[in-house]
C-alpha cells in the first residue's frame, strides 16, 4: 500500500516528470490461423485481429483518462509470422505482412510485431521466406515491425543467420533510401529474445504465451532523474549504495502505476494480463532521456569512462524495483540506450563522447543492445554481420538479451545528420571501424558453440 507521501510524489511524476504508460501491448496467437491458401491465411489474420484489437485503443484512452496517466502507444504484436505461414514464399510474406499493415490502420495501433524468425539453431523454408521478404515488407509497410532471433545462450550464434542479416539490413535501408532508410528502424536481430516483449520493435508473441495476452510497458527515465536530482539537493553527501536505493524506490513506484493501468485493461477487455516491463525507454523529448541520468549522477555525457558502471547501477537498481513491486514483470526490463530515440544520447554521438566502440561496452549491462544506430550507407553486408555476430556474443557469453537495430543510411557518411521522425528522432551517423571490408571470416558460416557454462545447468 502506497502512503500519502508516495500518492503524492506520483502524482508529481505524472505532472512534471513524463511518467506515463509508455505502452500497452496486445499479444495475440495467430498459429491456428494458417493455412496452404493464402487467401484464407490473410483472412483468419484480419478476423482474428480485429475481433481481439477493435476496441483496444478505445479501452486504453478510457482508462488513460480516468487515472490521468497517459497510455502513450497502442501495439500488438503477433505469433512468428515465419511459423504461421511457413508454406509461402518471399512475394507471399509481403502480402501477409501487408494485411497485418492494414488490419493494425484499422483498428488504430501505432505498431504491429511479429514479422518474425527464430533461427538460432537454423533456418527453415518458413524464417528463409520471412527473412528474404523483411526488405519490401518494412518499406512498403507503416506499422508492421520485424525481429530475427540468431542466437541463444543454449544454441550458440547462427552465423549463416548473422550473415543473411547483414544482407537484409542494407537490401533493407537502399528500399527505403528515401527516408533514411527508415526500414531498418523497424528490424531487430536478437540474441535470447524473451517471449513476452511490449516494445517495438522486437514485440512478438512467444510459442509458449496463452491465445491473447496484455503486456504493459512503463518507463520513466524522467522520473528517475528528477529522483536523484531531489536527493542529491538534499544530501549532496550521498553516496551511490544510497541513490541505488532511491532508484530502486523510483521503480517500484513506476511498476505498480504500470501495473494498475494494465490490469485495468486486461479486465476490461476479458484477457489476460501477462507482465509488466519496466524499461527506461526515452523518447526525443527534453526531460525524458536516459542519458540525463548519467549527468545527474556526476558524468560529463553518456560515453565518458564511468558510463558503463553507471548504467551497471541504474540498470540492476531499476530491476531490483520492478521485481519487488510485481510478481509479473518481464520483457526486457532495465535500461535502453537507444541512439536516435534520445536527444542526449544523439547529442553525446555528435560531440564524441560515444562512440560505436563505447555503444558496444554499454551493451554489456544495459537492456537490449546497439540501438537505433544510424551509420554509414556503404557499410558493407559482411562489417554489418560483424557488428551483430560480436554483439550476439556479448549476450551468448553473458546469459542476457542483447538486439542490433542498425540504420545504414544510404547515401550519407560519419558525421552528416539523419531524420527518422517522430519516436524515432534523429541522429548523427557514427563511424564504423573497418565499415567497407568484407573480411571473410563472417562468411565462414556455422554455428559458433554455445559457452560450457549453459550445457551443464
Amino acid at each position: 500500500m502506497l502512503t500519502d507521501r508516495e500518492i503524492i510524489a506520483t502524482l508529481e511524476m505524472l505532472k512534471n516528470e513524463h511518467l506515463d504508460v509508455r505502452t500497452i501491448t496486445l499479444g495475440i496467437n495467430l498459429v491456428d490461423c494458417a493455412s496452404h491458401d493464402l487467401d484464407r491465411l490473410q483472412r483468419n489474420i484480419r478476423f482474428r485481429v480485429k475481433h481481439l484489437a477493435e476496441n483496444l485503443v478505445s479501452v486504453c484512452d478510457r482508462i488513460g483518462d480516468k487515472y490521468g496517466i497517459p497510455v502513450v502507444n497502442k501495439r500488438i504484436s503477433v505469433s512468428p509470422i515465419a511459423v504461421v505461414a511457413a508454406p509461402f514464399k518471399p512475394d507471399e510474406m509481403v502480402r501477409v505482412a501487408k494485411t497485418l499493415d492494414e488490419v493494425a490502420a484499422e483498428v488504430g495501433v501505432d505498431f504491429i510485431g511479429g514479422f518474425s524468425a527464430l533461427v538460432e539453431k537454423g533456418t527453415a523454408r518458413g524464417d528463409r521466406s520471412l527473412i528474404d521478404a523483411i526488405p519490401q515488407a518494412l518499406a512498403e509497410t507503416e506499422r508492421v515491425c520485424a525481429s530475427v532471433n540468431v542466437a541463444s545462450t543454449r544454441a550458440g550464434i547462427n552465423m549463416d543467420a548473422v550473415m543473411l542479416m547483414g544482407k537484409t539490413i542494407r537490401q533493407a535501408a537502399s528500399l527505403s533510401a528515401d527516408r533514411d532508410g527508415i526500414a531498418c528502424a523497424k528490424l531487430c536481430v536478437f540474441a535470447n529474445i524473451p517471449q513476452d516483449i511490449p516494445f517495438m520493435a522486437g514485440a512478438y508473441l512467444g510459442i509458449g504465451e496463452a491465445d491473447a495476452v496484455i503486456n504493459v510497458g512503463v518507463s520513466g527515465p524522467g522520473v528517475v532523474k528528477k529522483a536523484i536530482d531531489r536527493a542529491l539537493e538534499a544530501d549532496p553527501r550521498l553516496d551511490l549504495g544510497r541513490i541505488s536505493e532511491i532508484i530502486k524506490r523510483t521503480a517500484y513506484k513506476v511498476t505498480r502505476v504500470g501495473e494498475l493501468i494494465g490490469r485495468e485493461v486486461a479486465e476490461n477487455l476479458q484477457i489476460r494480463f501477462g507482465v509488466a516491463d519496466l524499461s527506461l525507454a526515452p523518447t526525443p523529448n527534453v526531460g525524458d532521456s536516459v542519458g540525463e541520468i548519467f549527468q545527474s549522477l556526476g558524468l560529463t555525457s553518456i560515453g565518458v569512462p564511468g558510463s558503463t558502471a553507471a548504467l551497471a547501477l541504474l540498470n540492476d537498481a531499476v530491476k531490483k524495483g520492478g521485481a519487488f513491486a510485481s510478481s509479473h514483470v518481464g520483457g526486457l526490463s532495465g535500461a535502453f540506450i537507444p541512439v536516435s530515440e534520445d536527444l542526449n544520447i544523439a547529442e553525446a554521438a555528435a560531440s564524441g563522447h560515444l562512440s560505436l566502440e563505447k555503444l558496444e561496452a554499454l551493451t554489456a549491462v544495459c537492456s537490449v543492445g546497439l540501438d537505433m544506430v544510424a551509420i554509414p550507407g556503404d557499410t558493407t553486408e559482411e562489417t554489418l554481420a560483424g557488428i551483430i555476430a560480436d554483439e550476439m556474443a556479448i549476450g551468448v557469453i553473458n546469459r542476457k538479451t542483447t538486439a542490433c537495430r542498425l540504420i545504414p543510411v544510404p547515401g550519407k557518411s560519419a558525421g552528416d545528420s539523419a531524420f527518422f521522425g517522430g519516436l524515432l528522432g534523429q541522429a548523427t551517423i557514427i563511424g564504423v571501424n573497418n565499415g567497407r571490408g568484407k573480411d571473410r571470416f563472417l562468411r565462414l558460416g556455422g554455428l559458433v558453440p554455445a559457452p560450457i557454462q549453459s550445457l551443464t545447468n
